[in-house]
């Protein structure tokens, strides 16, 4: 699905930290003024500087990180390929031209037993579309459709790069109010020089905190654009298939690979109740409800 969001979540916190650690050895913090206090102003725009440049690099860096991480295999679709390859080619590339692509998406598939499917990419020219073995090796040829349909329209619906502004508002904030909480902690101690590493200390603490509760918001939204990617993948290859797809992964929730939890909701199936709030996809419940009911 476009909602690899866990792993650009975690990529995008540790570059912000990474710019953070960098602005503060270089001593760049021009929001805190010289008689004491914070001038807002200065810190907002800071704030959204450090917010967007980390959200951003996360999104070049998204297509690159999932294939390492999850050691997708991409299709030459000119190069030697088997029947299930070729096939598997010729449909994403079938599909993005229904929903009027120009650039076809990388195709690749990843070594795990779950019934599962991701895209990923910074811009709908550079994306990629990847497959699980255990998918194509249980789903049959209208289900694997309608899942890969999904998936290209989360790259036609430009679900990344929304995503990405997303995510630099709610950076903006974080660095904002995490700069906010360390000046009223660090003020508590009265020795300077253990001020300044409490300051700093706290800087990257609160950081971390925030943008955990900050990605509450980006995996809401994320939910939000499942069911238009669910609505764009019946126009491409019909709802019957779509609401196939769905119905043949329901049969497979138990099969979870373990081994890259950290991607678990970039994936189209991944919803254990205890950690709804930070998946990016709905109850398939709820989503073959609402595709039936359109």
């Amino acid at each position: 699905m476009f909602k690899r969001i866990m792993l650009f979540v975690l990529t995008n916190v540790l570059v912000i930290t990474t710019i953070t650690i960098i602005f503060s050895v270089f001593g760049i913090q021009g929001y805190i003024k010289e008689e004491g206090g914070i001038d807002f102003a200065a810190l907002l725009i800071f704030s959204a500087i450090i917010g967007f440049t980390g959200a951003l690099i996360s999104l070049a860096m998204s297509r690159w990180m999932a294939k390492k991480a999850m050691n997708v295999h991409v299709l030459d679709p000119n190069g030697p390929l088997n029947a299930t390859e070729q096939r598997i080619v010729e449909m994403v590339h079938r599909l993005s031209r229904n929903a009027g692509l120009t650039h076809m998406p990388e195709v690749g598939i990843y070594p795990s037993p779950e019934v599962n499917a991701f895209a990923t990419g910074p811009s709908k020219k550079r994306s990629l579309v990847a497959l699980s073995e255990g998918l194509l090796q249980q789903m049959d040829e209208d289900a694997v459709e309608g899942v890969i349909a999904h998936e290209v329209a989360h790259i036609a619906n430009g679900d990344m790069v929304t995503m990405a502004l997303l995510q630099g508002v709610v950076n903006t904030f974080v660095i904002f109010l995490a700069r906010i909480a360390a000046y009223i902690v660090s003020n508590l101690v009265k020795n300077d020089g253990a001020r300044v590493i409490v300051h700093f200390a706290c800087i990257i603490v609160f950081q971390i905190v925030f943008s955990i509760l900050g990605s509450l918001v980006v995996m809401a939204f994320s939910r939000y654009r499942e069911y238009h990617a669910d609505a764009g993948a019946a126009a491409y290859a019909g709802k019957d298939k779509m609401i196939h797809a769905l119905q043949s992964l329901k049969q497979t929730l138990n099969q979870v690979d373990n081994r890259q939890a950290s991607l678990n909701t970039m994936k189209i199936s991944n919803t254990p109740k205890a950690m709804r709030l930070f998946s990016s996809h709905p109850d398939l419940d709820d989503r073959i409800n609402r595709l039936s009911q359109s």
